[in-house]
Formats: C-alpha cells, structure tokens, sequence
C-alpha cells in the first residue's frame, strides 16, 4: 500500500500530501482480529443505491451475512455486491465488506473501513481485519466513496489494518 500511495500515478493522496508521505499508519498486527466467520447468503434481496461521501448512489445487492465472535462477543457484518463492477472481468466474485468500529474518528478514519472479498465457497469465512483499509475518500475529497450502512457499525473498537492519515 505505501508504495501505491507514493506513487503519482496511483496514489490517492493531494499532490501536497504525497510530497511529504512517508507511509501509513497500521495498527500492529493483532491475530485476535483474524477471525472465521459463519457466511449465510442473503434470499431474495432487492438492488439498492449505497449512499456515498458525493451525490453518487452506485447500486449495490446485500450479499449475505457474516456471523462471527470477538472475545466471546458475537457479532454480524453484511457484505454486499456492486451491481455494476460484477458486471467486470475479473470482479464476478468481489464481495465489499464496509464497517465501523469504537476506533472511528479516534485512531482509525471517522467514515469506517473496508474489506475487500471473493465470494466464499463454503460456509466458513476467514475476516482479517488487518487488511482494513481506509476509503480514498479518506485522504482526498475529490474521491466518491460508499458510506457504511449503519447495521455494520460494531460495538467493540477493532484495533486493526490502517489508522487515520491526518491527525
């Protein structure tokens, strides 16, 4: 990820930022954070326009459920669909896992974070949280970024994958 965002052609970040980025923050790498997760495919759900940082709304479909346990506290996330990038070559299976946590707007990126997915083939899921990642919108506001529906805001500070750039 640092060398994507020092990178001109690449990176997320304003001119003035990129002239002075070292790299990101990271939490360190934490395996409490690296969980399985029950996947329950989502019946018979209807397309609907995610709210984004901008007047865009893409259209994403609730893909299913992730249930899963943090310190013997259990937990579900929703993990959607992007009508138009599956539409892709190479993005068929691209799964979006949007979130929010107790560290938002603290140590981590007030918006939430991100988890990029394939669509499982089993049941059992594995979520590593530390590989969340801030939206571009995070470090530049011309980016359109999808806002995290609020089911996915969790209860427990995960202290996990990128902080906040500025402080």
């Amino acid at each position: 990820m640092n060398e994507e965002f020092a990178d001109a052609l690449k990176s997320p970040l304003t001119d003035e930022d990129r002239a002075s980025f070292k790299t990101l923050a990271f939490y360190p790498i934490n395996e409490k954070f690296i969980v399985e997760a029950t996947f329950v495919l989502a019946k018979k759900t209807k397309p609907f326009k995610m709210k984004t940082s901008t007047d865009r709304t893409p259209m994403y479909k609730k893909y299913g459920a992730l249930h899963f346990e943090i310190e013997g506290k259990k937990f579900v996330l929703n993990v959607y669909q992007n009508i138009e990038l599956s539409r892709k070559l190479g993005f068929k299976d691209y799964l979006f896992l949007p979130f929010s946590d107790l560290t938002c707007g603290n140590e981590s990126y007030i918006g939430g974070r991100y988890i990029d997915m394939r669509i499982p083939n089993s049941e059992k899921v594995i979520i590593n949280f530390n590989k969340a990642y801030n939206p571009y919108c995070a470090y530049n506001y011309k980016y359109s970024c999808p806002i995290v529906p609020l089911e996915n805001d969790l209860d427990i500070a995960i202290e996990a994958g990128v902080k906040k750039f500025h402080d």
